[in-house]
């Protein structure tokens, strides 16, 4: 039996890595004595994947992560002895039964993510009209950024990338692809936006970056639809609740 875990991390465990996060789970498996199957040979670990690790400093909502089980357990009771042997900073949210089908764990099928992006306290950098012209920004046809890969760098238009998009506020809301087949980081995009912002103001003057935003992760997707017609919706929504 496959399982669904969906877990938000907020606070200051927002800074820990994500190999940090992989051990702290390893041992809340263990202390909420959840049955979880293990890898055979000389060196057995936990099998447990992630659907897309999340970035140093992102708080998040609407984490994700695949196991298997030895045997079955209700989903309430998991959920409720996983947070009780969690730290304040995670919090164990789902816990859902999947399909057997390796193609179909949460790194496998993830399309999509949403988040919310706003400026950290301090704004100097900022034009006060910052919403509007990140409007202007994205109605742009093309945004074209150097991207950096693993053995190389290459010039890539994002706007395709970037599925939607509104102002909130203080704040904006971005729905981006995600997973292995495309995948565009928050950051990117605002990297992208200050330079906007720095080709149409007095580069003399210091100017906003990435890092002057916060970034936190709403949900993540899997695409259900067809060739020709997108349909994301939640990992979590393709789990069942186990009894």
């Amino acid at each position: 039996m496959k399982a669904r875990i969906k877990f938000r991390k907020y606070g200051a465990l927002r800074f820990i890595g994500h190999l940090d996060v992989m051990r702290f789970f390893q041992k809340v498996m263990r202390r909420a004595d959840i049955p979880i199957a293990f890898t055979g040979g000389y060196s057995p670990h936990m099998i447990m994947s992630f659907a897309s690790p999340l970035g140093i400093g992102l708080s998040s909502d609407g984490e994700y992560f695949d196991i298997e089980l030895t045997a079955p357990v209700s989903s309430s009771e998991a959920v409720q002895r996983m947070n009780e042997a969690c730290v304040e900073g995670i919090e164990v949210v789902s816990f859902r039964q999947i399909s057997e089908e390796k193609k179909m764990t949460g790194m496998t099928i993830l399309a999509a993510a949403d988040y919310l992006v706003r400026p950290h306290d301090r704004r100097c950098f900022l034009p006060e009209d910052w919403t509007a012209r990140f409007e202007a920004f994205l109605s742009r046809p093309e945004i074209r950024i150097v991207k950096q890969t693993k053995r190389s760098e290459k010039e890539v238009d994002i706007r395709p990338m970037i599925y939607k998009w509104t102002v909130r506020g203080d704040a904006v809301y971005l729905q981006l692809a995600a997973g292995s087949v495309q995948n565009l980081k928050p950051d990117l995009v605002m990297e992208a936006f200050c330079r906007y912002l720095d080709s149409d103001t007095d580069t003399s003057e210091a100017s906003a970056g990435p890092e002057d935003f916060s970034y936190h992760r709403l949900e993540m997707y899997a695409d259900a639809g067809t060739d020709t017609e997108k349909k994301l919706v939640t990992l979590e929504s393709l789990g069942t609740e186990i009894a």
